[in-house]
């Protein structure tokens, strides 16, 4: 297992953050790396939606964790020839109130589980670039939000 994660202060309420990442079709704009999401069905906890990556790899995504106004957690599976089912990963975001600053504090939460010890050493290689990721999407999601 692999474990990245980052926070950053949002000048904006839990609702107005919550708002932005509970949205499936709103990850292309804040999470880095994401092309295209769209929901297959449901709401909510066990909603089912299709992750579409910059390169090009489609993930379904099945919501595992969900708080609302504070927590939402999804893992992905890779989909398509020469997925290997037991890679995964798991992406959750936290939103905590900012009772000294106002607005909100929001925790991103990277964890995957790689197919094989050469895929893991592969992305432990990678784990700057993801934490670059990260401090991206929260920067892009502090723009998003403040727009409200």
């Amino acid at each position: 297992m692999i474990l990245v994660e980052r926070s950053a202060h949002v000048a904006a309420p839990v609702e107005a953050v919550w708002d932005v990442v509970q949205r499936a079709e709103q990850l292309p704009a804040w999470l880095a790396g994401v092309r295209a999401a769209e929901v297959l069905s449901g709401e909510g906890f066990g909603r089912r939606q299709l992750v579409q990556a910059g390169r090009g790899a489609a993930h379904e995504a099945e919501v595992i964790a969900y708080q609302e106004p504070t927590l939402i957690g999804w893992r992905e599976r890779a989909k398509g020839a020469g997925a290997r089912a037991e890679a995964r990963t798991e992406i959750y975001v936290q939103l905590t109130p900012d009772e000294e600053e106002g607005g909100t504090i929001v925790r991103l939460i990277v964890v995957r589980w790689p197919a094989g010890p050469v895929k893991a050493a592969l992305l432990r290689l990678g784990l700057r670039r993801v934490g670059a990721d990260l401090e991206d999407s929260l920067a892009r999601l502090t723009d998003l939000a403040a727009v409200g």
